[in-house]
């Protein structure tokens, strides 16, 4: 089954728009920005100088995952589904900024079923008594796992307060870049 073109220009955008969004960002920061301990968060919180830079990064990232998942027709619904329901989880993560001090529940629930949906979504990608599709499991399995491994070293570093903005820059990383390589693979295969 061959993939739409438009999930090649989604997942492709998906990684620019949210490495784009966080370096451009923390380069407004007035008062200077640490990519090392501080989250991506803080960069679209209520009281972040030019907060709509990062603030349109992570919608459009949360678009793009909606718009990919809707064209990878030949990954199994429940992968579909997990990839795009990530998706509007991180634009709801936009929708709900940081408060200029302390936490925000609404922010934090989005952000967790994001991160939780991005890191599995390739672990449900085939489906039950069909035909072997491509990308294999020798691929997807270990991509949710080394996902869901981020994902856990970004929650420990959240607990520890250590290095907690590269831990998430790497999570999220992964997680924008995933859904490209997925494409990219289902392409490759149906030449």
């Amino acid at each position: 089954m061959p993939l739409p073109r438009y999930t090649l220009w989604s997942s492709a955008l998906a990684p620019v728009l949210l490495i784009g969004g966080w370096t451009l960002a923390a380069a407004l920061q007035r008062g200077g920005f640490d990519s090392l301990h501080e989250t991506i968060s803080a960069l679209a919180a209520r009281d972040a100088d030019q907060r709509w830079v990062m603030t349109l990064a992570l919608a459009g990232v949360g678009v793009c995952h909606l718009v990919t998942a809707r064209g990878l027709r030949p990954l199994a619904l429940p992968a579909r589904v997990m990839l795009g329901v990530g998706g509007a989880a991180t634009v709801l993560v936009a929708a709900f900024p940081m408060p200029a001090g302390g936490t925000s529940a609404p922010h934090q629930s989005a952000a967790t079923i994001a991160f939780a949906c991005l890191a599995l979504w390739p672990a449900l990608w085939r489906q039950a008594g069909s035909e072997p599709v491509r990308p294999p499991a020798r691929v997807m399995i270990p991509a949710a796992l080394v996902l869901a491994a981020l994902v856990l070293v970004f929650t420990v570093a959240l607990g520890t307060g250590v290095l907690v903005g590269i831990a998430e820059r790497m999570a999220a990383g992964a997680q924008a870049v995933w859904p490209l390589a997925t494409v990219l693979m289902l392409r490759r295969s149906a030449r």
